[in-house]
């Protein structure tokens, strides 16, 4: 089990395989939620490009630009202090050729202050993970449902039912691995094909729909404290209703302004020595008229 006073490393993520002690990683995009997030415990902290939906209002995570990603990256690591921050390579970037994939994976880390990047994809993008990898830069895979690919894959589906692409699922796991990936992430896979996946394999896996046997769980953390977020996946648990506290929040202080009973006595500074100065302002001048 991971401690809480230490920092969350690639050697610790590894050790809780061994040790089959589950890993939790949770999704931050900004600060206050990264230190929410590492308070409760989390090992990994995954700025994922995920923030295209919850927090930048698109209905996928295409539009997600690396100035964005580097711009919530900034805020998540200044507000993590022992969990592994781990950023997103956007749509397209790990497709270009190795010098650009090693650029944007570098910013990520330097301008950002990622410590890892995660990478969806399995064969095509083999070679940018091995330039990363080679380079010393932490490479997360990800495989089944990989959003970035949500289009051709004709929307958000569970990957691997059959055995042929369930085969195909553990080639690539395969093949990340032999990469130099440090964990995987499984996205919407039966628990059966997840379950053969990290028993076939040296790294972790984190599982997002794709059941109980993988080595980690990640979600979405506006879905999990359902805060703001109207998609809820089926594999989503919900823990916390933040939306409702929050809407309920603003409603009363909404009915306070317009009663006038906001900001109130306790909330008002006061300062005796002005209101006589401008009591006799107002006296001095009634004088003049």
């Amino acid at each position: 089990m991971s401690a809480q006073g230490k920092s969350v490393t690639l050697r610790t993520l590894s050790r809780m395989k061994a040790e089959n002690s589950k890993i939790a990683m949770i999704t931050a995009y900004d600060y206050p939620s990264a230190k929410l997030a590492e308070a409760g415990g989390a090992d990994l902290l995954l700025v994922g490009d995920s923030l295209g939906m919850v927090v930048l209002g698109y209905d996928s995570t295409v539009p997600v630009t690396m100035d964005d990603m580097i711009h919530h990256t900034r805020a998540v690591t200044r507000g993590s202090q022992r969990a592994l921050v781990v950023a997103d390579l956007p749509f397209l970037t790990a497709h270009l050729d190795r010098e650009e994939v090693l650029k944007a994976a570098g910013r990520l880390m330097q301008e950002g202050g990622a410590r890892a990047v995660k990478v969806e994809g399995g064969e095509a993008v083999l070679p940018g993970i091995r330039a990363c990898t080679a380079a010393g830069i932490p490479v997360m895979g990800h495989i089944g449902l990989t959003p970035q690919s949500v289009h051709q894959l004709g929307g958000y589906r569970i990957q691997g039912k059959d055995a042929e692409t369930a085969q195909r699922l553990l080639e690539e796991a395969r093949q990340l691995e032999k990469a130099g990936a440090f964990a995987l992430v499984l996205e919407c896979v039966p628990d059966e094909v997840a379950a053969w996946i990290t028993r076939s394999l040296s790294i972790p896996t984190i599982g997002i729909g794709a059941g109980v046997n993988c080595d980690g769980q990640v979600l979405v953390y506006h879905d999990l404290l359902q805060y703001g977020s109207e998609i809820q996946p089926s594999f989503v648990k919900t823990y916390a209703q933040l939306g409702e506290i929050a809407v309920q929040g603003i409603r009363n202080y909404v009915q306070e302004v317009r009663e006038g009973s906001f900001p109130g006595e306790k909330h008002t500074f006061r300062a005796p020595a002005v209101v006589d100065y401008l009591t006799g302002e107002r006296k001095n001048d009634s004088c003049r008229e």
